[in-house]
């Protein structure tokens, strides 16, 4: 079941937002500086940010989030098993690491659509709807977040097939569902290992056709490098998106 559009849409009301939105001067992304892990220390000499690598201009925040979108757009256009990708409907986010361990969550990509890109889908008897995120007219089909600063202080080869990992989750048809495998593992196939070995060949390919390097220079500089060049990290925080009940207006009314 899909709820329609239009006048009927107003049919439907919830206790939480069902869509938000950005844009504008009144209404901006949010955007905030991420904090170093509480087990960091200064960089040592000899372990700065070494200068021949571009990330921007120095003592202005580094935008994360920014430069993680360009160098997916650049990734999209020359991979060929991801052209299905449209960028400018992926949200690129950060999240704030909990605590200072290096392994743990480095990146996930959220669907805002169910399977077969349905708005809404029932469980029980209730429908849900998940949250709809737009910046002005454009609609995100998918919130890709990373985990700071952990994700940063992985190795430049790691952090560059997470990327791929997490861009080769979108599904192929791109409705705002994920890609899925047959079988019982549908998400990553029936051996993880080999998804895995699959996403770094294509990062191999991508760095072998030779993009610019000033796309890639920042994953080669660890979180509290790019924070001492810059004086602080930034990136975009917005709410991980909920399945929300949707009841009918009218029957809400009845009771």
């Amino acid at each position: 079941m899909e709820i329609p559009e239009g006048e009927e849409a107003r049919q439907y009301v919830s206790p939480q937002p069902l869509v938000y939105r950005w844009g504008g001067g009144d209404a901006p992304l949010p955007v905030r500086a991420l904090r170093p892990r509480r087990s960091a220390t200064p960089a040592l000499p000899g372990l700065a940010a070494p200068p021949w690598q571009p990330t921007g201009e120095l003592g202005q925040p580094f935008d994360f989030t920014g430069h993680m979108r360009r160098l997916g757009a650049d990734i999209v256009r020359r991979c060929e098993e991801l052209r299905h990708i449209d960028v400018s409907r992926l949200l690129f986010g950060v999240t704030q690491a909990r605590n200072g361990r290096v392994f743990g969550l480095q990146a996930r990509v959220t669907p805002l659509r169910f399977p077969r890109g349905h708005l809404t889908r029932q469980r029980r008897g209730v429908t849900y709807q998940v949250q709809r995120y737009f910046l002005g007219a454009t609609e995100f089909l998918y919130l890709v977040t990373f985990c700071l600063p952990r994700f940063l202080d992985q190795e430049f080869d790691d952090k560059l097939v997470t990327l791929f990992h997490e861009l080769y989750h979108i599904n192929p048809a791109f409705d705002g569902d994920l890609r899925r495998h047959d079988g019982r593992y549908c998400v990553h196939s029936h051996s993880q290992r080999q998804y895995d070995q699959r996403m770094a060949f294509l990062a191999r390919e991508y760095l072998a056709s030779r993009p610019d390097p000033a796309l890639h220079a920042f994953l080669r500089l660890n979180f509290s490098q790019l924070a001492q060049r810059h004086g602080s990290v930034t990136g975009i925080v917005v709410p991980r998106p909920k399945m929300i009940p949707v009841v009918l207006a009218a029957a809400s009314r009845q009771k």
